[in-house]
């Protein structure tokens, strides 16, 4: 079921609800440039467990609508707020890809976890995406910078480049088509809004010790996009967390091994994954 929640006066974001008479909620939070769609593969199966799948689309990505403004990490934590007061969501696990991961942060960050009972990030671009003086993971300043410039002079260029940086599994031709498109359907403004907010976000160190639920930290070590080593961040500084590495994953970690992350979302989700590192 698809409808759209209102996050401002004139910003809707839309929200993909499968299984809503389930108490077992699972909000999903996608990764930059996609939208609610990357976690096809764990909506046709967690269902199937006796799960309720959330999707949103970020602002200005998917079918939401594509405001001028609102991308900082704050305004996209806010926006997580009113669809899970809309919604009623108690107790939910929430889980954040790349990007989605770092406002997933921010959102217990700032709203003092509201509802959320489990946190799962999945390769997460926090405590920060970009390499910083005191930080020397991630991707370098003049990455991003290029990133924003490509975006903004040829994003189809753009996006087929950073296609091929995001999975370590072989992909057919027709799903490098379908995530290409993925992308294509945000807006450029949006595409390039957030990239820059990579770019000054520094709070999502202090953040992660304000994260306190169970949290599980699934990530590729072949992740060329937000590289391994933001995992070992996390789980350093979240406590009670559990990482868990995927050996044949990219960034693409719910298609590259979808059959062991969905496994393992499950697993943790029943309690049955927490004391594993």
């Amino acid at each position: 079921m698809g409808f759209f929640v209102k996050v401002g006066p004139d910003v809707r974001m839309y929200v993909e609800d499968l299984n809503p008479g389930s108490g077992k909620a699972i909000l999903f939070l996608h990764g930059w440039p996609a939208s609610h769609r990357m976690f096809e593969y764990q909506f046709a199966e967690l269902p199937k467990l006796g799960y309720r799948c959330v999707g949103v689309d970020t602002r200005g990505f998917g079918n939401s609508d594509k405001p001028c403004g609102g991308y900082d990490y704050d305004t996209l934590a806010d926006d997580v707020r009113c669809v899970v007061d809309e919604l009623g969501l108690e107790g939910f696990t929430l889980a954040g890809h790349s990007t989605g991961g770092a406002i997933a942060v921010r959102y217990i960050a700032r709203h003092r976890g509201c509802g959320v009972a489990r946190l799962a990030l999945c390769a997460a671009a926090a405590p920060s995406l970009i390499q910083r003086p005191y930080f020397p993971h991630g991707q370098t300043r003049e990455t991003v910078v290029k990133f924003i410039e490509d975006t903004l002079s040829d994003r189809p260029a753009m996006l087929r480049g950073f296609g091929e940086m995001f999975f370590f599994q072989h992909v057919s031709q027709p799903f490098v088509d379908w995530f290409f498109q993925m992308g294509l359907q945000a807006a450029g403004w949006s595409t390039a809004a957030v990239a820059a907010t990579w770019l000054g976000e520094e709070r999502l160190f202090a953040d992660l010790g304000a994260i306190a639920v169970p949290t599980i930290i699934l990530h590729g070590i072949h992740d060329k996009v937000c590289p391994f080593p933001l995992a070992i961040a996390q789980h350093e500084g979240i406590r009670d967390s559990t990482l868990v590495p995927f050996k044949y994953s990219g960034h693409g970690l719910f298609y590259d091994e979808r059959e062991k992350f969905t496994a393992e979302l499950a697993r943790f989700i029943e309690g049955c994954g927490c004391g594993r590192t």
